[in-house]
């Protein structure tokens, strides 16, 4: 089915106006050194709010935000110091390649100095245990009562980086550590050959406060839809001597929401309500999106959520996940993308769409490909900027479909309800 033919034409005069070069200055701006790769609760993250409030408002909203208790966040506060050897040969290790700080890990500043052995072989006390590809260093610690600490295997990107992971298990009882496969694998050799480790792990945890960002531009008239355009605006944060700059994930997606939200305050097709969230705290679980998807269903707020998760590079189509009763919002943007020729295919959006289907809200997540995932290689050139203009045009068109085709069209990406 076709648009209307006025919302065809409406599309057609305000589409244009969508510019890749004003997003991939966004990029660039939220990905820059004085927002320390937007960490929930540092500085970097409310001096990026900040400049987000500022935009907003600059867009004729009325912007607020709302704070929310994030517990035990990890924060690794200095560069672990690892050496292995064997005899007296030694190799340091290069921290974000070589070796990274598990998420599980204990706290240990101070550097531990034993022999190598392997997890569940022998006498665990005082050695390094190297846990064989594919073990669990749970099970692993709880059959290491007095070792050193773990060294685990962990796949490194194509950029040869290991990423950084704030979401996870609470700490264990050790140090642990992973290594990139090949230094596992001489490592766990090094075991029968007198094989040492030197290695510290400083990483603590702490409890800070989370903000959305909300704004608000004119309310849609009575019986009209509202739709909710989300993207987190938080990243993993800048590691010791490591810039992470966050820049597709999820400055682009900022990105996005703000060129629509820009757009559609200029352009918005009468009978739609269009609302910017803005989150924080998703890299350590989508709290921000738990946090006000909570009060939405409380008030009885029933917006149809449009989440962007990465528009850095895209592979051929659109992935689209839908929840909670998504059948007609899934069909309007199914019907933006066939107007503004962009494929579409239902994989797995895993963001903050699925804390707002949870509770019970139509909503879609889309993602569009991200580079350097979590590590110092997610930069603002390796944001595609047509991949941008392709998002954000698909955006728009389905909040401006959303005043006349409502729950009309069939959809081929697939829904879950």
């Amino acid at each position: 089915m076709s648009a209307p033919s006025g919302s065809a034409a409406h599309l057609d005069a305000i589409l244009p106006q969508v510019s890749a070069e004003r997003m991939a200055a966004t990029v660039s701006a939220l990905a820059a050194d004085d927002f320390t790769g937007r960490r929930v609760g540092t500085a970097g993250g409310a001096a990026a709010r900040a400049w987000l409030v500022a935009h907003l408002a600059n867009l004729g909203a009325t912007v607020d935000t709302d704070d929310f208790p994030v517990r035990n966040v990890p924060e690794l506060y200095a560069a672990p110091t690892v050496v292995w050897g064997k005899g007296d040969t030694s190799t340091r290790l290069t921290f974000g390649r070589e070796v990274a700080v598990h998420c599980a890990s204990a706290d240990t500043s101070e550097v531990r100095r034993g022999p190598l052995g392997v997890a569940g072989s022998g006498d665990p006390a005082g050695r390094w245990l190297v846990v064989p590809t594919g073990g669990n260093p749970l099970d692993a610690a709880r059959d290491a009562s007095g070792a050193a600490g773990l060294l685990l295997s962990r796949a490194v990107d194509a950029d040869g980086w290991q990423y950084t992971v704030l979401a996870g298990p609470d700490p264990g009882p050790l140090p642990i550590l992973t290594l990139d496969a090949g230094t596992h694998r001489a490592v766990l050799a090094a075991v029968t050959g007198k094989g040492w480790c030197s290695a510290n792990t400083p990483l603590r945890r702490r409890d800070v406060t989370g903000t959305n960002i909300h704004a608000r531009f004119p309310a849609a008239q009575a019986g009209g839809i509202e739709v909710l355009l989300t993207a987190h605006y938080d990243g993993v944060g800048d590691r010791p001597g490591l810039r992470q700059p966050g820049a597709s994930d999820n400055a682009s997606g900022v990105a996005v929401v703000l060129e629509a939200a820009r757009i559609l305050a200029a352009a918005r097709p009468v009978g739609v309500g269009v609302g910017v969230a803005l989150l924080d705290a998703e890299e350590v679980g989508a709290l921000g999106s738990a946090h006000h998807s909570q009060q939405l269903q409380a008030g009885d707020v029933r917006p149809l959520v449009i989440n962007v998760d990465g528009a850095g590079l895209l592979d051929q189509a659109a992935a689209v996940e839908a929840g909670g009763p998504a059948h007609a919002l899934l069909a309007l943007l199914d019907q933006a993308g066939r107007h503004t020729g962009l494929p579409l295919a239902a994989g797995p959006v895993a963001s903050d769409n699925r804390r707002y289907a949870a509770a019970g809200l139509a909503a879609v997540g889309i993602g569009a490909g991200m580079a350097g995932y979590h590590s110092p290689a997610d930069t603002p050139d390796r944001v595609d900027p047509h991949t941008l203009e392709a998002i954000a045009r698909l955006v728009v068109a389905t909040v401006c479909l959303a005043a006349s085709t409502h729950a009309t069209v069939s959809s081929s990406i697939g829904d879950k309800r």
